[in-house]
């Protein structure tokens, strides 16, 4: 497939996207009854599971600071996860460039010094891959940091977007990125406004990037809201149930 058959005449995408939409996101939190956080999140048809253990004691003293928390990410694909499958190395050069980039982005974010001398482990598992793997990853970690109630300054979203012959594309998939679509992954803190992370795979002319890292920061703030509806509604729910056992704990006691 060439490159320009990723967008039509008629403005469709393979998908059969708009150039400025969003694959479908959904997204729950409190899926591992083990972890003290947890989530799994779907953007189309990438997946992926977060676990967030902590904060609690540093498993190598030497390594604890007095001041703040250590922040520990670990990042996997299961082995059917992509359509090409390869045995998965636990030292893959791209998967510790991945943590990386997580862990650097949520250390700019959670309010380690809270937690002195003790770390947060988040671990994340691409269940299946179809493009925006790390953005998927982000927006997962988020929601599992919030689940385990670990201090926050505010919410991590994360988006990808890339440009094709001028026209900014919004969440690629693995087919757009597979065609060497220039790309960017663009985390923003969605109170501020400032920007955590930003990483592009490829050159892009500067008379094109103003308008694409626009439409970055615009599907960040859709994804903000889909995720901030999640969290509401988990809220909602556990409000609910709690409630509920009061009601039944003080009709056991009249009786």
């Amino acid at each position: 497939m060439g490159r320009l058959e990723l967008l039509s005449p008629e403005g469709l995408r393979v998908d059969g996207r708009r150039a400025n939409e969003l694959r479908k996101v959904s997204a729950k939190t409190g899926v591992l009854a083990q972890a003290d956080g947890s989530a799994y999140l779907e953007m189309g048809n990438t997946k992926v599971l977060a676990a967030v253990y902590g904060p609690r004691e540093c498993r190598m003293r030497s390594q604890a600071l007095h001041d703040r928390a250590i922040i520990n990410v670990e990042f996997t694909q299961a082995t059917f996860s992509r359509i090409e499958r390869r045995p998965t190395r636990k030292f893959d050069r791209k998967n510790m460039e991945v943590q990386l980039q997580i862990r650097d982005t949520f250390e700019a974010v959670v309010d380690t010094t809270i937690y002195p001398r003790s770390q947060i482990d988040i671990y994340l598992q691409i269940m299946q891959a179809d493009g925006g793997q790390v953005q998927a990853c982000i927006n997962a970690a988020t929601l599992a940091l919030i689940n385990a109630g670990v201090a926050m300054r505010d919410y991590v979203v994360a988006c990808t977007v890339g440009n094709v012959d001028g026209t900014p594309l919004l969440d690629l998939n693995h087919i757009e990125e597979s065609q060497g679509t220039p790309e960017i992954t663009l985390a923003t803190l969605p109170r501020s406004g400032n920007v955590v992370l930003i990483q592009m795979e490829s050159r892009l002319h500067m008379d094109k990037l103003e308008k694409t890292l626009q439409l970055a920061n615009d599907g960040c703030a859709q994804i903000h809201e889909r995720l901030d509806e999640v969290v509401r509604k988990e809220l909602r729910d556990l409000v609910h149930k709690v409630g509920q056992h009061s009601n039944t704990v003080r009709g056991v006691s009249t009786a």
